[in-house]
């Protein structure tokens, strides 16, 4: 997996196939390092947003959406670049911190992946800047969510480089990110990546693991993730009931319940 290269002279999507210059190259330029509007003072917060979106932020994201939609877009046809840098110039370079933060929110949860992608980079470049693993994890997310496996992988190499140590959540989304494209071994290695770096996992961690792998018929690897649960969670055999009750009765044709207790106590 390579590092990112942001160079925010350039904000627009390339060609399929290259999904690093996906986040790294464009088609158009915006101004760097803008300043106005920004009221840092005392110690730095976390990187995060409020759930109600001020106006500025409102028309932000319905400017954006607008400028996207007046030309087709895909991973090898950017949308109209032009209009895109109008918005940036005319509305996102002026927005405060938190608005624009909220912004990247709301398009996340509106599943824009490209204006994120976009917006995502913008913030990178902001004077008040520092690495945020809450807002890599969001993005991973998103990238995982619309199989774009590969920005996935370059968004989590990144967080190393931006001298970070990916943590539970970055992990789990890494792994639920090689699940949703049945690539299996390498969401294994990242779990036993995961393991080997310290990090815990979390009942969500495993709750994804023990579904995608029942479900991909792997019982042998869904078996070896449950007698994880023993070593990493309090009270394993009330998880795993849990589990099955909730999703691996859909898939598994095994007797999973007659399973928990040689797991727990093995």
């Amino acid at each position: 997996m390579g590092s990112l290269e942001f160079h925010f002279s350039r904000v627009g999507l390339i060609e399929k196939g290259q999904s690093c210059g996906l986040l790294a190259k464009g088609s158009f330029r915006i101004p760097v390092r803008v300043r106005c509007g920004l009221r840092d003072a005392g110690p730095r917060g976390q990187l995060w947003r409020s759930r109600v979106l001020s106006s500025e932020a409102i028309q932000a994201v319905q400017a954006l959406k607008l400028a996207k939609s007046s030309s087709p877009s895909s991973l090898s046809q950017p949308p109209s670049s032009r209009k895109l840098e109008d918005v940036f110039n005319s509305r996102i370079r002026r927005l405060l911190k938190a608005d624009l933060l909220s912004v990247l929110t709301e398009l996340q949860r509106q599943n824009e992946w490209e204006l994120a992608v976009q917006v995502f980079r913008f913030i990178r470049e902001e004077v008040w800047y520092k690495p945020d693993l809450r807002l890599y994890s969001d993005m991973i997310f998103m990238a995982g969510k619309n199989k774009l496996i590969e920005i996935a992988e370059d968004l989590f190499s990144e967080i190393k480089a931006q001298g970070l140590q990916p943590d539970t959540r970055a992990y789990t989304e890494m792994i639920g990110a090689f699940l949703h494209v049945d690539m299996v071994e390498k969401a294994m290695e990242m779990y036993k990546l995961m393991k080997e770096s310290g990090v815990t996992p979390s009942e969500l961690t495993f709750t994804i693991m023990i579904r995608n792998l029942e479900k991909a018929e792997k019982e042998e690897l869904a078996s070896i993730v449950r007698k994880d649960c023993a070593e990493f969670l309090d009270y394993p055999e009330r998880f795993l009931k849990e589990v099955e009750k909730k999703y691996v009765s859909k898939y598994s044709s095994i007797s999973f319940l007659s399973f928990i207790s040689s797991t727990i106590h093995c």
